[in-house]
C-alpha cells in the first residue's frame, strides 16, 4: 500500500480537537496529565531555556515547560489548527513568555532565533518520510549547538506480537503512517541530518519513547 499525507489523522479538527485535552484523559482513564508531566521533566529543562513545540496543540504542553523554564525562558508553539490555537491563546493569555505561531511544520520555518530545545509530542509518526524530514530539519536548523531535539511518540516494536489492544489501537484507531514510523530507525534519520548523542526514555511497557537528540 502507498501511504499518503491525506491517510494522516494528526491535524484533529471539530468535535475532537475542541475538547481535546478532556478526550485525551478520558481515554487513558485520567493517566494522560501524570503521563506528560513525566515526560516533560524528562526533558530536563533549565530556567531560561527557550523552547519551541511543533505541534502545540491546546497550549496544555506550554504550560508545563514554563514551570520549568520560569520568567527567564521563553516558549514558542507551532500550531496551524483552528480550535487548538484557541486553546492555546486562552490558556497562555496570562503569561507575556508563551507565544504562538500559525505555521506548517512541514514546511519551512524561518525564525530570527534560536532555541535550546525543540519538542514534538505524538505529531511525527502522522507525516509521510519525506514530510518527517522536512520537520527534522526544521529542529535541526531552529537549534542552538548543542540543542536538544526531544521526540515523544511511538518507539520500535513489533506490531504482530503487541498485545491485543496496542496491535488494536495501531491498526484500527491510528493511522497507517503510525505504524510505517514504527518500523522506521528514527535514529539513523536524525545522525544523517547532523543529530548525535542520543538519550532514551520509555513508557507504557516501551511501547512509547522519548528520544531525545543532541544538535
Amino acid at each position: 500500500m502507498k501511504l499518503s499525507q491525506d491517510m494522516s489523522k494528526v491535524e484533529v479538527k471539530g468535535f475532537e480537537a475542541k475538547f481535546y485535552d478532556r478526550l485525551m484523559d478520558i481515554i487513558t482513564l485520567g493517566y494522560y496529565p501524570f503521563f506528560i508531566r513525566k515526560v516533560i521533566k524528562d526533558l530536563g529543562l533549565k530556567v531560561g531555556d527557550k523552547v519551541i513545540d511543533f505541534g502545540a496543540g491546546t497550549g496544555r504542553n506550554a504550560l508545563i515547560i514554563r514551570k520549568y523554564v520560569g520568567n527567564k525562558g521563553k516558549i514558542v508553539g507551532v500550531e496551524i489548527g483552528k480550535e487548538m490555537k484557541e486553546q492555546f491563546i486562552k490558556k497562555t493569555k496570562n503569561f507575556e513568555n508563551i507565544k504562538l505561531i500559525d505555521q506548517r511544520i512541514d514546511e519551512p520555518i524561518n525564525l530570527n532565533e534560536k532555541f535550546d530545545v525543540v519538542f514534538i509530542s505524538f505529531v511525527l509518526h502522522g507525516f509521510i518520510q519525506e514530510k518527517r524530514e522536512i520537520i527534522i530539519k526544521n529542529a535541526y536548523n531552529l537549534l542552538k549547538e548543542d540543542g536538544v531535539f526531544a521526540i515523544l511518540d511511538y518507539n520500535n516494536f513489533d506490531v504482530d506480537r503487541a498485545n491485543f489492544l496496542v496491535k488494536f489501537a495501531i491498526r484500527k484507531v491510528e493511522c497507517p503512517l503510525a505504524e510505517d514510523f514504527i518500523k522506521r530507525d528514527i535514529k539513523t534519520v536524525l545522525k544523517n541530518f547532523g543529530f548525535k548523542n542520543f538519550d532514551e526514555y520509555f513508557y507504557f511497557r516501551k511501547y512509547v519513547r522519548l528520544l531525545k537528540a543532541k544538535k
